[in-house]
């Protein structure tokens, strides 16, 4: 992931009823949702998730699949652990990770 990527991803979730939207999509896992179902869960109107779903989709978090009728979205995994190996990409470079309180392994850091 490069910066430019990883800033259209962290503005999509930098937004109150966005951040719930994609946990409520982390949670679902690979079933997704229904935008009904996601717009029931999180008390948001219909007009405004539409506005939130097609942020998160522009900034790669979530995918969309239609059904017969009905759209499904889900999280995009691949792109939201992309976004935290970027984060984490040079976690404790200097210093051993223990002392800091992360739990990444080096192992874990020479693979990200």
């Amino acid at each position: 992931m490069d910066s430019t990527s990883a800033i259209d991803a962290l503005g999509a979730l930098a937004q109150e009823h966005r951040l719930a939207l994609f946990r409520l999509l982390v949670q679902a896992g690979g079933r997704g949702m229904a935008a009904g179902a996601i717009a029931e869960a999180l008390g948001v109107p219909n007009s405004s998730l539409s506005f939130h779903l097609a942020q998160l989709r522009a900034a790669g978090l979530i995918e969309q699949e239609r059904q017969h009728r009905t759209i499904i979205y889900r999280a995009n995994y691949p792109a939201m652990n992309a976004l935290v190996a970027y984060l984490m990409e040079n976690c404790c470079a200097a210093s051993g990770c223990e002392d800091d309180g992360c739990e990444t392994t080096a192992d874990e850091r020479e693979t990200a």
